[in-house]
């Protein structure tokens, strides 16, 4: 299949500050991509370099398979077929919803205008918001219109730029859920910057996690969880901890915890010290067990107590565990390992 979208190499720089260093990634036709990465990794500067507004240091941009950055060429950003969403969304307070969302469409009939502009109110459920203000609106209703207006010329790719950052942790998981629910009934291809891996996994079917100016790893929220590519995405994605291990065969890895099968890089040398990353669903917690640790600390999380556990040999590990086994600080409790995903890393 042919991409909508490739990232060659990609060198962008501020000045004598080198920001993107060999970014390379593609997204294919009807699918939602997203950069993930800290502030100051260089997400937002590679979404202003596909938009137009940053001039490329060293490789290229591709559109639709039409060059439109290089070193030596640029396309303007009007021209590039792209729709944007900005943090602030940047509604016009003087215009209704519908003459919002139909701003963009100066070009067509008034009759093409008004069908398209009611289809966008209808899929964004805006229905009987169309004659309201945006200083009428909440901030979910105004991103949605934010989103109807990106849309409504139909662009060949749409770029969000953290359109949820402003708003509460839950109302942020909803809106990512129904904007990955429009934006593949428009059969969009899009892209979404942001630091929050859980509007990543909400809304993404491919994540490029960034780091200082590179891509660490490309893959689905899933794979990025269970089989991260180095240490960096282990820890930026979820939780866990990572554990001092032991190679004691081809296929597994002893720990203070117990042996871990799984499989293991080629060059894995019987009793090469190595590190296991350890989340805390791999951690079960089990009263039969003949191995223990101490509650150091809790968090309550509803249906699941995250606990903080302390081995007698002072390594601290994750567990999560129903509710209603409800731990007291302190309290001693047994556990054990369950571990569908052996991942490990050189020893530091």
């Amino acid at each position: 299949m042919t991409s909508q979208l490739d990232i060659e190499n990609l060198d962008v720089s501020y000045g004598d500050n080198q920001v993107l260093r060999q970014v390379s990634f593609s997204l294919q036709p009807g699918n939602i991509g997203c950069i993930l990465g800290p502030s100051g990794c260089g997400k937002t500067t590679v979404l202003r370099a596909i938009a137009g507004f940053e001039p490329v240091l060293g490789g290229r941009i591709l559109i639709n398979q039409v060059e439109v950055s290089s070193s030596i060429f640029c396309i303007a950003p009007e021209k590039r077929d792209i729709g944007m969403i900005f943090q602030d969304f940047a509604l016009f307070p003087h215009l209704s919803v519908a003459d919002n969302i139909g701003f963009g469409l100066k070009t067509w009939n008034v009759r093409q205008q008004q069908t398209r502009v009611r289809e966008l109110l209808a899929i964004t459920g805006m229905l009987a918001y169309g004659q309201a203000y945006p200083h009428q609106l909440s901030g979910g209703q105004q991103q949605r219109v934010a989103l109807a207006r990106a849309m409504a010329p139909r662009p060949g790719l749409l770029l969000m730029d953290e359109p949820f950052s402003g708003m509460d942790i839950d109302l942020r998981k909803q809106l990512a859920r129904e904007v990955r629910n429009i934006l593949k009934q428009e059969k969009l291809t899009a892209i979404l910057v942001t630091h929050d891996q859980h509007e990543a996994f909400a809304i993404a079917d491919n994540i490029c996690v960034m780091d200082e100016g590179r891509i660490q790893q490309q893959d689905s929220g899933y794979n990025l969880y269970h089989q991260p590519a180095n240490r960096f995405v282990a820890n930026f994605i979820g939780q866990g901890v990572i554990i001092p291990a032991t190679v004691e065969s081809s296929h597994s890895v002893r720990t203070e915890l117990g042996c871990i099968q799984g499989k293991l890089p080629i060059d894995s040398e019987t009793g090469t010290a190595v590190d296991v990353l350890i989340r805390p669903d791999d951690v079960i917690h089990d009263d039969n067990s003949s191995e223990t640790a101490i509650v150091i600390d809790k968090s309550f999380l509803g249906a699941d107590f995250l606990y903080y556990l302390r081995m007698d040999s002072g390594i601290e590990v994750l567990c999560l565990a129903p509710s209603h086994h409800n731990h007291k600080i302190n309290e001693r409790i047994g556990i054990r390992l369950d571990v569908d995903h052996l991942v490990i890393f050189d020893r530091i």
